[in-house]
């Protein structure tokens, strides 16, 4: 099996109980990036979609808020040439299920992917967190649920919202998260691309069709929308931003300039906060940079991660 002229590793062979592993689920439409390698896994009392590709050192790869796999599709098969890669739908989001206690809080899906990882057998040497993906790929390195070698944070949003927009964000984002008004009605306006075009816009990045599809498409499903607000309703950072102080690995904070998500001063913020933390700058792309140019952030990655040996 191959996607873009890379082998994959054998799936079927990497999981000695099969009774709990789907692959290429029927829950995944057959249009879905990187489909080929999609299988379904059952963990921390949930059932994940994940994608896994390539050989080498282990790659793990944390979407953000409202994202899902597909954000990795450009980058990942440029990722498998080198890795071992796994990246994994959060609860709620794509087509992975909530955990059955509903929360959607750092600590609740840390643990959980955690304990998928676990089950996997997935021990990642590095992982690449974009967005609020950041967040979690710290918390389970601070909580020694895995031992990476190194974290990479793609415009990393680890800081949280001050001031009166936190007292008032708060709230709503939990009363929209318990009723499914607002999930049908993101749902309902997500089939207008125009809308999905605006929230993209919002985010400083350009992307082409497929990648406004595929946002229009997980904007659709009630469900994923539902998750997503379940998760801004829960979040807080505080304790992480505490806990920061004692990470032992390097952290490499990748900002780009047009960020209007994240803004790029914020990475400054947090690696004063951190023993070992570079910053990377990236002109003139957005908050999904990852999306708009894979090739170049596929080089980069490698280079960070390839670092990690020699300290």
């Amino acid at each position: 099996m191959t996607v873009r002229g890379i082998r994959m590793a054998s799936i079927a062979g990497m999981y000695s109980d099969r009774d709990q592993v789907t692959l290429q689920p029927r829950e995944v439409p057959y249009d879905w990036p990187l489909r080929e390698v999609s299988l379904m896994v059952d963990a921390a009392g949930s059932r994940w979609h994940l994608q896994r590709m390539g050989k080498g050192s282990k790659l793990l790869l944390i979407h953000g808020t409202a994202a899902s796999t597909h954000t990795w599709r450009g980058l990942m098969p440029l990722l498998a040439e080198h890795y071992d890669v796994l990246a994994v739908d959060l609860p709620g989001h794509g087509y992975s299920e909530r955990l059955p206690d509903q929360s959607m809080s750092l600590p609740s899906l840390s643990g959980a992917l955690g304990e998928l990882l676990a089950r996997l057998d997935f021990s990642p040497r590095c992982i690449v967190g974009h967005s609020a993906g950041a967040a979690i790929g710290l918390r389970m390195a601070l909580d020694e649920t895995i031992d990476p070698r190194a974290a990479i944070g793609l415009n990393a949003a680890l800081l949280p919202f001050g001031g009166p927009f936190r007292r008032i964000f708060a709230p709503m984002a939990r009363l929209f998260a318990n009723t499914r008004l607002m999930p049908s009605l993101v749902a309902r306006r997500a089939g207008d691309v125009r809308s999905i075009q605006r929230v993209l816009a919002g985010t400083g990045s350009e992307l082409d069709d497929e990648g406004t599809s595929n946002y229009q498409h997980l904007l659709r499903r009630e469900s994923h929308v539902a998750a997503v607000l379940a998760m801004m309703a829960s979040w807080d950072l505080a304790p992480l931003l505490e806990d920061l102080a004692r990470l032992r690995i390097p952290l490499h904070l990748v900002t780009s300039s047009g960020d209007k998500a994240v803004g790029p001063g914020q990475a400054e913020t947090v690696a004063a906060m951190v023993a070992d933390a570079t910053i990377t700058r990236i002109d003139g792309l957005g908050h999904l940079a990852h999306e708009e140019r894979p090739k170049q952030f596929a080089d980069l990655i490698r280079r960070l991660c390839s670092e990690v040996g020699g300290r």
